[in-house]
């Protein structure tokens, strides 16, 4: 079923789970569930991501984007898709859009010994030499991203009656990407129509944000209303990715969702965030669960295909591959 989405100010969202992750998976299992089939969105609060952590990496990534323009062009890999370092203003357009969005930023990936059966997939990190300590926060924080995303994992499981380790072997060396991102300020010189971030889903299985806190996230819901997502300090939102919708049959959503622009004192300063979208390994099979009714109203392509052919396919059309 397809909505027309109404531009009208958004309202807050109502209704969306915002859980303890410190507490029993079992107890919020379902909560979490019923946010992902309703909204394809939630709120995870005790992630177990240290504060002084994500402060280290909050000050890191605005000392990197703070380099001039040709230092932090030098780490743009030509013809690498975007995959690992600097992607610049002006690159990234969401799937069907005319215009670019208004961001730059860095990936990270996944560190694997050039033996390694998947090493072909991931290409190797580099790291900004003008930034101390940069290679050692982000490593660190990449490996708490991926412990907290297992968790919701591992509750998302018990919610769709698997075994609660279902999804470990699905995402061991996967292909996730943490991106560090900047909204600079808007300028008068920014084309018309441009937002932030412009209307997508989020191509991979489960999407883990912090530094959403500063109003501008918005979801498009079922009815075709933009909804402002409200999120505690510190707290993380997770979504649904076009990965594990497929997976699931279209049960779980994967949502479209925006970042739009600020007015006032908002326009005139940065915004910065830092996404972590946790991928399946590259040569895991997605085809739908035996246990997952398809749902009625959302279309989703059910034909097997590989998470890497998927997320190839899907970069092409957001101009990244």
């Amino acid at each position: 079923m397809t909505h027309t989405p109404t531009d009208t100010a958004a309202r807050t969202t109502a209704g969306i789970a915002s859980v303890s992750l410190a507490k029993p998976l079992e107890d919020i299992a379902d909560q979490l569930g019923n946010s992902f089939a309703e909204f394809g969105f939630a709120i995870v609060r005790d992630h177990g991501i240290p504060q002084e952590l994500i402060a280290k990496a909050e000050a890191a990534s605005k000392a990197f984007f703070a380099l001039p323009d040709e230092v932090k062009r030098a780490y743009k890999i030509e013809g690498g898709g975007g995959a690992r370092g600097y992607t610049p203003f002006g690159t990234e357009k969401a799937k069907d859009a005319q215009i670019f969005d208004l961001k730059e930023f860095w990936h990270i990936g996944r560190s694997l010994d050039a033996g390694h059966p998947l090493a072909e997939y991931m290409a190797p990190n580099v790291w900004p030499e003008e930034v101390e300590g940069f290679r050692e926060t982000f490593s660190e924080l990449y490996a708490a991203f991926e412990h907290a995303g297992g968790r919701v994992l591992e509750a998302i499981a018990l919610h769709l009656g698997l075994d609660r380790n279902f999804f470990d072997p699905t995402i061991e060396d996967g292909n996730s990407v943490m991106r560090l991102l900047h909204y600079p300020p808007l300028g008068e010189d920014a084309p018309e129509g441009a937002i932030r971030a412009a209307a997508h889903g989020d191509i991979n299985t489960i999407t883990l944000l912090l530094g959403a806190e500063e109003a501008g996230l918005e979801l498009l819901s079922k009815s075709g209303e933009w909804l402002a997502v409200d999120v505690p300090e510190g707290a993380l939102v997770i979504n649904v990715g076009d990965m594990l919708e497929r997976l699931t049959g279209g049960a779980l959503r994967s949502t479209t969702h925006r970042v739009v622009n600020p007015s006032g004192e908002a326009a005139r300063r940065s915004r910065y965030s830092m996404p972590f979208f946790l991928h399946f390994r590259p040569d895991y099979l997605i085809e739908p669960l035996p246990s997952c009714a398809p749902a009625g109203d959302v279309e989703v392509d059910l034909a097997p295909i590989t998470a890497h052919d998927f997320l190839q396919q899907r970069l092409r059309e957001i101009n990244l591959a």
